[in-house]
């Protein structure tokens, strides 16, 4: 009897993870809560045009605008999963990058060099106070992934 018990505790066991395996996607490689920012799935990489502005400005050695501060932030914040602001500041660094011709080692802008920009990225949810998640619970202002971006 207590064989049955098992066998189908087990079956209905199996059949509720296979479901919530489905419906969550870990089926895939990359599954987790960041998958949901993969563009292959359909979500929209945020341009963040603001953060572009301030990045660049910041690295120079510029005073950053309030309104370019705020535009940045507000543009930060509205990313509704948090678990994609790092990805996509990662998505507009690469795209710098790529529109300014930049090689590792060398000047992005006269007095920025590429490592100071990818610290400065990586460092814009704490400026703008935007939470982002941080598994690992070390420095939980710092986008790990924008800091580690190659172009």
């Amino acid at each position: 009897m207590w064989m049955k018990t098992v066998f189908w505790g087990l079956l209905l066991f199996m059949l509720v993870a296979t479901t919530m395996a489905v419906e969550y996607g870990a089926r895939s490689h990359n599954s987790g809560p960041w998958s949901w920012c993969d563009p292959a799935t359909g979500y929209k990489v945020s341009a963040l045009t603001g953060c572009r502005a301030m990045v660049k400005l910041q690295c120079a050695g510029s005073q950053v605008p309030e309104a370019v501060l705020r535009d940045c932030c507000q543009q930060l914040a509205d990313i509704n999963n948090e678990w994609c602001r790092c990805g996509d500041l990662s998505s507009m660094l690469r795209s710098v990058y790529q529109e300014l011709g930049v090689r590792e080692g060398k000047e992005v802008l006269p007095g920025c060099r590429k490592e100071v920009m990818k610290l400065t990225a990586a460092s814009v949810p704490e400026v703008c106070k935007v939470p982002i998640p941080n598994p690992s619970g070390d420095r939980a202002g710092v986008c790990y992934r924008a800091a580690y971006t190659d172009a």
